[in-house]
């Protein structure tokens, strides 16, 4: 599984195709209170519930706040076999709005 920072999925926004996810896996209140443009809100403990959404997609960058509960939804999609999974690790959501990039409320 690759694993990438905050700063890089920043970097792949603007030119992520149609075949690729942004997946927030905060809880729906943290959700709502602001994040990426485009991305889908699913909590960890629910992604093994959307496999068949995700494996349509042919990358999904799976992040959270700042790494805790991506490395649990990463670890949970690719032990249920899917292989299209980028760990955002290093940063998340913090790092995002830290650094004033936009978001959606």
């Amino acid at each position: 599984m690759e694993h990438i920072s905050a700063d890089e999925l920043h970097n792949r926004v603007a030119s992520l195709g149609s075949d690729e996810l942004i997946l927030d896996v905060r809880s729906s209140q943290e959700f709502s209170d602001g994040h990426i443009e485009g991305a889908q809100n699913t909590p960890h403990e629910e992604v093994t519930g959307e496999l068949d959404t995700l494996k349509s997609y042919k990358t999904v960058y799976v992040h959270c706040k700042m790494g805790g509960r991506v490395k649990m939804a990463a670890e949970a999609l690719q032990g249920a076999g899917l292989e299209n999974i980028v760990c955002v690790s290093d940063g998340g959501m913090q790092r995002w709005t830290d650094m004033g990039w936009p978001v959606v409320k």
